[in-house]
């Protein structure tokens, strides 16, 4: 029987088309809207985790100042020195890594061509803290960083500005005054979660950096990597607990360490959060999709009245007219949430490129709309099919 209705159905569906879509149109937006901004918003976290973990693997940043001020603080707080960088790496477990950085914007030349970038002094520990990888070339070594000779790695930004297409493996740069051989370019690694572009930027041994162009020892960050399993939490309050000591002993902390994990989580939880609030908006076009199916299928009892009277008076169950008019209004809204999806698929992919964010789908999220296109279907149409099952088929039959 329920075959048989099914097929009914469809008839009247295909009787009416351009009603039927019309009537779909509703459903189709609110399905194709959720899957879109869903499929953005999933997007949106996977390139921030994605950018995050760019910047290093269990990646601490330990910077100068306080994240707030109180009456405890005044002052610009003071740089870090090689003492500090030397007791996290001595007393602090749980390290995979530890690179102290020094960083000005400088301009470097290179015969007529210069281009004003990043320049940071560090050792060589920064590459794979920072997770850089060693495009053409070489990194410089801990005798160049302790000798304070004048070589650099260009990021692929730089090398792209000062050399085009050419290798500057050997060639001379001038940062500032001082003249320096390029060793190595870094392969790319592009943009970071907050837009800058982590290419561009050129590298140099600390020592020549503090001696040749910032003229003092100061260290501005201290970038450390936990090591693998290590929570980064515990190695965090490791590294404050040390330069509390060493720093202030009494009164507010002079400094801040900033745990990439953490602010991948907030800023992915946000994103989350957003794309939640905005599929719920969107879920509101569903609503109204099913009250114009409601509406139609409304019409559509007015317009059958007597077809009813018939099936009735020939024998028809109550039961089976509701079916019928129940199933068309699921029908209409499943095919209107089954175009919705491909609609949203559709958007969602060429969105996604617009916007540069990975195109992710959730399975989940696409069998929920269905679903929910469906369950729209039946909670809009029973009352319409109530109503035609109600019908007196002495009364249906006089209906004109």
């Amino acid at each position: 029987m329920f075959l048989a209705t099914l097929l009914m159905s469809l008839r009247e569906i295909r009787r009416n088309t351009l009603r039927s879509l019309l009537t779909m149109l509703g459903v189709i937006i609110g399905v194709g809207a959720v899957v879109v901004l869903v499929t953005l918003g999933e997007g949106a976290s996977a390139k921030v985790e994605s950018d995050i973990a760019k910047l290093g693997d269990n990646l601490l940043i330990v910077s100068p100042g306080a994240n707030r001020r109180g009456p405890g603080f005044s002052g610009s707080a003071r740089p870090f020195e090689r003492a500090d960088v030397a007791a996290i790496e001595s007393e602090v477990s749980g390290l995979a890594g530890i690179a102290p950085a020094a960083q000005q914007q400088t301009p470097v030349v290179s015969g007529n061509r210069n281009w004003r970038t990043s320049v940071i002094g560090t050792t060589p520990d920064y590459l794979d803290v920072r997770g850089y990888d060693i495009g053409s070339g070489r990194a410089f070594t801990e005798s160049e960083v302790s000798s304070g000779r004048a070589v650099v790695v260009l990021g692929a930004t730089v090398r792209k500005e000062l050399f085009g297409n050419q290798d500057p493996i050997g060639q001379q740069v001038r940062i500032g005054r001082m003249p320096a051989e390029v060793i190595g370019v870094l392969a790319a690694k592009g943009q970071a979660a907050m837009g800058q572009d982590q290419d561009d930027v050129v590298l140099l041994p600390l020592v020549t950096f503090q001696r040749r162009i910032a003229g003092n020892t100061d260290i501005g960050s201290i970038y450390v990597s936990a090591a693998e399993g290590r929570p980064t939490v515990l190695v965090q309050s490791q590294i404050e607990s040390l330069l509390r000591q060493r720093r202030r002993p009494s009164g507010e902390d002079d400094f801040n360490v900033r745990d990439m994990a953490e602010i991948a989580a907030t800023m992915a939880s946000a994103t989350g959060a957003m794309t939640a609030l905005l599929g719920a908006i969107a879920g509101v076009s569903l609503l109204v999709g099913g009250i114009g199916i409601m509406n139609i299928m409304l019409v559509s009892v007015t317009e059958r009245t007597r077809e009813i009277g018939i099936r009735l008076s020939i024998g028809a169950l109550p039961r089976e007219v509701l079916l019928q008019f129940l199933v068309e209004a699921v029908v209409l809204s499943s095919l209107g949430g089954a175009i919705g999806i491909l609609s949203g698929l559709s958007g969602g992919w060429f969105a996604a490129r617009a916007l540069a964010v990975p195109f992710v789908i959730l399975p989940q999220i696409v069998l929920v709309a269905f679903l929910f296109s469906a369950a729209v279907g039946v909670v809009f149409g029973i009352l319409p099919a109530r109503r035609a099952a109600r019908l007196n088929p002495i009364e249906a039959l006089r209906h004109e």
